[in-house]
């Protein structure tokens, strides 16, 4: 409990924090944070071994069919055993594989995702999941806030920079020629389900991208948390389980924060841009590949 409560002693000059942390049973080794957005409310869950109960998902994906998206790195590793699971609850379960990579967070395969939903009858009651990284997030996300004008959708982020940055607070887009994330909406999950043990995949390059998004939440506002990172950088470059654990935590709690203060980035949320901004620009000008 003592770790549980560090967490929810988070706050700044008083303000009411954004996240409330539900400590769950040992035996689940589950942990959830409550996300206060002003256009919903939903949790993000943390533990080992999460796509393979059921449960962690049935609250959040209502009607009888499921589209998961994912791409042709993640799908190996993960979608069957997303779908068994999905597949207990009784729903419909249909999966488009993306190729990977920025370059195909684009229109042309925003399509792609929308033509699945009407090969399959989706409709209002039907749901999304969005299983892999950054693009695969804010594509599915796109796609679920455009077709029938918005349905369902779960976040099941499997790289460490997109569970402490694009799974959680709405932002969801594609890529234009001209500028990165240009086109999209901002549109909340119903959850976002971390599964630790997807992260033990991740390449040491994958896992540098999101310690530095780590580090960022401690420059911006939360200097006590920038110490800890420092004293505490060699563990998270080891890939220490408990280590890693916190800092996603810490991490959500700071974006769930000024999400809450501020989602549709009209101030506040613009700090959580440091350091996007110009790799946005570099992206942009080689085309994204």
């Amino acid at each position: 409990m003592g770790f549980v409560a560090s967490l929810g002693n988070l706050r700044k000059g008083g303000r009411r924090i954004a996240v409330t942390m539900a400590s769950v049973s040992p035996a689940e080794r589950t942990r959830v944070l409550e996300v206060k957005a002003e256009s919903r409310t939903y949790p993000i869950i943390f533990g080992e071994g999460l796509l393979g109960d059921p449960a962690n998902f049935s609250p959040y994906l209502p009607g009888d069919k499921v589209l998961v998206v994912t791409n042709e790195t993640v799908g190996p590793l993960y979608l069957n055993k997303l779908r068994e699971s999905l597949a207990a609850t009784g729903k419909k379960i249909f999966a488009i594989e993306l190729p990977d990579g920025e370059q195909y967070k684009s229109m042309e395969w925003l399509n792609a995702i929308l033509d699945e939903c009407m090969d399959h009858k989706l409709d209002r009651k039907s749901s999304l999941v969005a299983l892999g990284g950054g693009v695969v997030g804010d594509i599915t996300g796109f796609a679920a806030a455009c077709f029938v004008r918005g349905v369902p959708f779960v976040q099941v982020p499997t790289t460490l920079l997109a569970v402490v940055d694009s799974s959680v607070g709405g932002k969801t887009a594609v890529n234009h020629p001209k500028g990165k994330n240009m086109i999209g909406a901002f549109y909340q999950p119903r959850a976002v389900v971390v599964d630790t043990t997807v992260l033990n995949t991740l390449d040491d390059r994958q896992l540098a991208a999101g310690i530095a998004e780590i580090v960022k939440y401690g420059l911006i506002r939360d200097e006590p948390f920038f110490q800890w990172c420092e004293e505490n950088m060699d563990a998270m470059v080891a890939r220490d389980p408990a280590t890693l654990l916190y800092a996603m935590e810490r991490s959500c709690i700071n974006k769930a924060e000024v999400v809450e203060a501020d989602e549709k980035e009209a101030g506040e949320r613009a700090t959580l841009n440091l350091g996007h901004t110009f790799g946005h620009a570099i992206e942009a000008s080689m085309g994204y590949g």
